[in-house]
C-alpha cells in the first residue's frame, strides 16, 4: 500500500508544484563547514581536554559553548543519543579551535539557505530569501533558479539573484560535526547517524534582520503567497526582545495579507526564548518540529512527564507525540503541526484531506533522495528514492495508531483534528544528514499547498 501511495503522491505534487507562486524565507542563512568525525581523532581530543569534564557535558548540554570540553561534550551528547543539537559558540578560543580542527567540505547552510536551494533551485518555486550577510562565498553557494534577495538602489526595491547582489559582506560559518550510525567513541555507539552544530557567527545568533526587510517588508511580501520563518533558536533571554518585535510586525503583515506562515522550530536551549516562541505560535499557521524540540516545548508548558515520555523510546511513542501535539494545538490555535522523527512523520491539522498525508509522502521521498544522493539536482531526481525501502520499524507505530485512534491508510480523527501518518524511507548509509529536516518540513508545507491549489 505504502509504495503505491508514495508513487501517487510524488506524481501529484510534481504536477502541481508550479501552482505555488512565491515563498518568503526568513531569517537565517550561513555557510556550513562539515567535519566528518573520525574516532581516533575525537578520542585523542577528548583525552587532551579532560575526559571527566567532557563526559559531564555529554550528560546535559550547556546553554552555550564557552570552552573546548563543552564543545567536545556536546558532540558526544549527540553521538550517545543519535540526536541533533545546535549551540552558539561564544568563546573566540573555541572558534579558533574549530577553525584549526578544519572541515571536509563547505556547503550552503542555515534553514533559509537550504530551503531556498531546494524550493527555488530544485523545485522551481520562486523564493525570496533573507540573507543576513551576503559574501561572495555565500552568494556562490546558491543554485541557479528563481531565488531572489531584495536590493534597494536609488530608493527602488528590486529582487535579484544573490550572485547579482554585488556585495561582499562577512561570511557566517557554522561548524557541523557529522557521524554515521554505529560510530564508536570510547564505550559509546551512535544508535543512528546525525550531527552536532557549533554556531560561530554573530549575525544569525542575534537574529540580525537586514534593513531592506525591516523597512520594505510590505513591498517584499507582495511577491509571496506563503512564508517559512526560522532561525529563532540561537537567541537568549539577553538579546531576543528587539528581534522578536520585528518578527511580530512581520507576522502581523503576513496575517493581514492572508499569507500562511510556517515556523520551522529548532533546538532552542534558552527557556525564556522557548516561552517567547510559544507565545508567538498563535500568529503562525503551521509549526514543524522533532521529538527533542517537541519535548522542550512540553517542558515550558509544564508537561514534564510527557516531555520525558517523548524521549524515552525508539521509535518515539506515537501516542505520546499525538498527546503533545494536541496540547500544543489547543494552547496556541495553530492550524497545522508537523512532527518528524527517524522512521515516521505525523501531521495534526484542524482541516481534513488526504493531501496532508500525500504532502508528507512527497517530503519523505525528497528527504530520502537527499540522504541517498547528498544533493538533489532536480525534482525529477526525487523519484530515484522510490527504490529505498519503507521503514519496517514503523509498522508497530502504525499498529499503535490504528488501535488507539482507528487509523486507516494513514488518516484518523482525533479530538476534532485530523491526524496523518506515514512511514518514511530509510537510507542505510546516507551521504549526509545536514539539511534533511529542512528538506522534510519545507517539502511537506509547500507540497500541501501545491495539492490544495
Amino acid at each position: 500500500m505504502w509504495d503505491r501511495l508514495y508513487a501517487s503522491a510524488f506524481e501529484r505534487v510534481r504536477a502541481n508544484m508550479g501552482k505555488v507562486n512565491g515563498v518568503l524565507l526568513a531569517y537565517n542563512t550561513n555557510i556550513d563547514a562539515i567535519n566528518y568525525l573520525e574516532r581516533r581523532d575525537l578520542e585523542e581530543r577528548i583525552e587532551r581536554a579532560g575526559m571527566e569534564e567532557v563526559l559531564r557535558y555529554s550528560e546535559e548540554l550547556p546553554e552555550r559553548i564557552t570552552s573546548v570540553p563543552q564543545l567536545l561534550g556536546s558532540i558526544l551528547w549527540s553521538i550517545r543519543r543519535g540526536k541533533a543539537a545546535e549551540l552558539f559558540v561564544e568563546s573566540c578560543t573555541v572558534r579558533f579551535y574549530m577553525r584549526q580542527w578544519g572541515w571536509d567540505e563547505l556547503r550552503m547552510g542555515g534553514q533559509v539557505g537550504i530551503m531556498a536551494n531546494l524550493l527555488g533551485g530544485v523545485y522551481g518555486v520562486p523564493v525570496i530569501a533573507h540573507v543576513p550577510q551576503l559574501s561572495h562565498l555565500q552568494a556562490g553557494l546558491f543554485k541557479d533558479g528563481p531565488i531572489y534577495v531584495p536590493k534597494v538602489e536609488n530608493d527602488e526595491l528590486r529582487l535579484v539573484h544573490p550572485r547579482d547582489f554585488g556585495g561582499d559582506e562577512e561570511s557566517c560559518i557554522h561548524y557541523i560535526y557529522e557521524f554515521p550510525r554505529g560510530f564508536r567513541v570510547f564505550n559509546f555507539e551512535a544508535p543512528r547517524e546525525n550531527r552536532f552544530i557549533g554556531a560561530a557567527d554573530d549575525y544569525n545568533t542575534n537574529l540580525y534582520i537586514r534593513p531592506e526587510f525591516r523597512e520594505r517588508f510590505d513591498e517584499i511580501v507582495e511577491k509571496a503567497e506563503l512564508a517559512i520563518i526560522s532561525g529563532l533558536q540561537a537567541l537568549t533571554k539577553d538579546n531576543y526582545r528587539k528581534p522578536f518585535e520585528t518578527v511580530r510586525e512581520h507576522l502581523k503583515v503576513l496575517n493581514e495579507r492572508g499569507i500562511p506562515a510556517h515556523l520551522e522550530f529548532a533546538f532552542t536551549p534558552d527557556e525564556t526564548v522557548r516561552k517567547a516562541i510559544l507565545d508567538l505560535l498563535p500568529a503562525f499557521w503551521s509549526v514543524g518540529l522533532n521529538e527533542v524540540e517537541l519535548a522542550s516545548i512540553m517542558e515550558v508548558m509544564g508537561e514534564k512527564r510527557l516531555a520525558e515520555k517523548l524521549l524515552a523510546s525508539d521509535p518515539v511513542d506515537p501516542i505520546a507525540v499525538t498527546e503533545a501535539m494536541l496540547k500544543l494545538a489547543e494552547k496556541t490555535g495553530v492550524k497545522r503541526i508537523h512532527f518528524h522523527t527517524y522512521g515516521y512523520y505525523l501531521a495534526l491539522t484542524d482541516y481534513r484531506g488526504e493531501f496532508v498525508r500525500d504532502a508528507l509522502l512527497f517530503a519523505a521521498l525528497a528527504a530520502a533522495a537527499k540522504a541517498k544522493l547528498g544533493d538533489v539536482p532536480s525534482i525529477g531526481e526525487v523519484v530515484r528514492a522510490m527504490d529505498v525501502p519503507v521503514n519496517e520499524r514503523a509498522k508497530p507505530v502504525e499498529e499503535a495508531l490504528a488501535r488507539e485512534y482507528g487509523m486507516r491508510n494513514g488518516i484518523a480523527e482525533v479530538n476534532g483534528y485530523q491526524l496523518a501518518f506515514i512511514p518514511t524511507k530509510i537510507v542505510a548509509k546516507p551521504k549526509s544528514t545536514v539539511g534533511i529536516g529542512d528538506t522534510i518540513s519545507s517539502s511537506a508545507f509547500i507540497g500541501e499547498f501545491a495539492l490544495r491549489s
